[in-house]
């Protein structure tokens, strides 16, 4: 598993943004950037304090919000209101 991927500070900002909202589950993280879960949480972990890791990790982990396969089937979108202006997988613009 190879996390050294070229990003740029502001993707980097991104996956961390979205890893912390609620409902933006990590298939979209990995839609988006390609990186899986595992990615992410070594991103998380390499990028934050170790304080803010542990209380994201135990925020995150076993929630229904973060995990695809363990939402509602009613929940069909994943796009939270901050990702409207992105497109194609790109980030344009804020």
């Amino acid at each position: 598993m190879n996390i050294e991927k070229d990003f740029t500070e502001r993707e980097l900002d991104r996956i961390i943004e979205m890893a912390w909202e609620d409902r933006t589950p990590f298939e979209a993280i990995e839609f988006q950037f390609k990186v899986t879960e595992d990615e992410v949480i070594k991103i998380m972990q390499r990028e934050m304090k170790a304080s803010s890791f542990r209380m994201w990790r135990a925020r995150v982990q076993g929630r229904k919000t973060k995990h695809a396969k363990l939402r509602p089937e009613d929940t069909k979108t994943f796009k939270s209101s901050r990702q409207k202006s992105i497109s194609q997988n790109k980030i344009s613009k804020r």
